[in-house]
């Protein structure tokens, strides 16, 4: 009797290879959607041009904030918007950190009325805090529009801006992009449905074997 080959897959090579290209195939798509959302949000990003006087005195510094490996703060400041009441709360730019933790390097802040550029958000981006309430004070993890307010006493538009123009400050608005990590994503995207395909390839070939003569 002559020799050849078969196809005679095994019942728990199949099961894993199944799982295995489904758990490849989701967390592909997973990654494209992450993807897509960044790019639309890139897309319907708003830009505003505001008028208005900073509040020095409320002044907060976001901790724990990293630029280009150096550690330091997100300067925040209310901006009372000219000929009005109400405030938007501008997150202003980095500053770096001083020698000493326990005291804050000192912020300028434009006097008078100024013409503030940039990019509308719904919140301030949020640090990893491990207190379970917002703090209070200069110095501060995070902070959120409504513990703003109700500790300023001040009326604060719902959104934030994050200033882009420049002003006579010394703060660095390196900025990252809505879109900014949407390529990676992709990329990831890319190596997840490549596992998938691997996967049935090597079930495919890992099944199919030498008969017996």
């Amino acid at each position: 009797m002559g020799s050849g080959y078969s196809f005679r897959p095994r019942l728990r090579a199949l099961a894993l290879a199944a799982a295995a290209c489904a758990a490849g195939i989701a967390l592909g798509r997973w990654q494209t959607h992450r993807a897509e959302e960044k790019r639309a949000a890139a897309a319907a990003e708003k830009r505003l041009s505001l008028r208005g006087e900073f509040l020095a005195r409320y002044t907060i510094l976001l901790d724990n904030r990293l630029h280009q490996g150096r550690p330091g703060y997100v300067v925040v400041a209310p901006l009372r918007l000219a000929g009005q009441s109400r405030c938007v709360l501008v997150e202003r730019g980095w500053i770096a950190a001083g020698p000493r933790r326990d005291s804050p390097p000192a912020v300028e802040t434009p006097a008078g009325e100024q013409t503030v550029e940039g990019r509308a958000l719904d919140h301030l981006p949020r640090a990893l805090d491990l207190g379970k309430q917002e703090r209070e004070g200069q110095v501060r993890q995070n902070v959120e529009v409504a513990g703003f307010a109700s500790w300023s006493g001040l009326t604060l538009e719902s959104y934030v801006l994050e200033q882009h123009s420049a002003l006579d400050d010394g703060l660095v608005r390196d900025w990252p992009r809505a879109d900014a990590g949407a390529e990676r994503n992709e990329a990831y995207a890319l190596q997840w449905y490549s596992l998938a395909a691997l996967a049935v390839a090597l079930f495919l070939v890992l099944s199919v074997r030498k008969k017996r003569e």
